[in-house]
């Protein structure tokens, strides 16, 4: 069913580049790669420019059940047979607790996709596949992996207020997407980032983005799928991070012989 689905997806251009993953030649490296090649140009521009990195609470445990099939037949035409088999699929499923070997009563799961399972990921997918549209509607470009969202754009050294308006704008139709959806934005987990070639840094502003009710401000490096980036794009945070493990890892590779 996953192959069948994923040839589905392939053969009509269901699910954009823009996501990397669960997807054939394309991982955390190819993500990381598109975005850092896109900041880098920018920055030879002599361009400013916002990363903005969002992060879903439970996604995968809060994915509507209706939602998702309604999403499945008016989105990505899949419906008659296909449509059935994976409502099917999600019906009747419970839950339960073990600990030291006691089982709490099952109860009836109604939303989530199964954990572990081979669809999960990719209906988790299909049901987020609509922001991408959305992101783009604001004029800016983005990344999807799994549950993390990144968000950017760029702008010349005089409108940054104009253009962290439009982030500002972005973010929050996105979460109202995701209420709409019954996902959530994680503010605690959100990450901030502005910028630029290390002579221009100090055009780089320091105002607070409005992500729903919380307000997050920008830092001067941002993990982003396991890469370090800094706000001079010098990549000094990761050299140093990869440097520190590597010798820590030769440290007790000594120690053990």
């Amino acid at each position: 069913m996953a192959r069948q689905l994923l040839d589905h997806v392939r053969v009509h251009k269901l699910l954009l580049s823009l996501q990397s993953a669960y997807r054939a030649q394309h991982s955390t490296d190819t993500a990381v790669l598109k975005v850092l090649s896109d900041i880098l140009t920018a920055a030879d521009r002599s361009d400013l420019l916002m990363l903005t990195l969002l992060d879903l609470s439970v996604a995968f445990d809060t994915v509507d059940h209706p939602i998702l099939l309604r999403h499945l037949m008016t989105s990505h035409g899949i419906n008659c047979v296909a449509h059935s088999w994976i409502s099917s699929y999600l019906a009747n499923r419970t839950q339960y607790v073990c600990c030291s070997g006691s089982r709490s009563t099952p109860l009836p799961v109604f939303c989530g996709v199964p954990q572990g399972s081979v669809l999960g990921p990719i209906l988790f997918l299909l049901y987020t596949a609509d922001l991408v549209q959305l992101v783009e509607s604001f004029q800016l470009y983005t990344h999807f992996y799994t549950d993390e969202i990144e968000i950017y754009g760029f702008c010349r050294p005089g409108y940054t207020d104009n253009f962290r308006k439009c982030v500002a704008d972005c973010v929050a139709a996105i979460a109202d997407w995701m209420r709409s959806n019954r996902l959530q934005l994680n503010a605690s987990k959100t990450d901030v980032l502005w910028c630029t070639s290390a002579r221009r840094q100090s055009q780089l502003p320091s105002d607070l983005l409005a992500v729903g009710s919380d307000l997050v401000s920008p830092l001067r490096c941002v993990r982003d799928l396991g890469i370090f980036i800094d706000a001079d794009l010098t990549m000094r945070t990761q050299v140093s991070q990869t440097c520190s493990k590597c010798f820590a890892a030769f440290r007790q590779l000594r120690s053990i012989r």
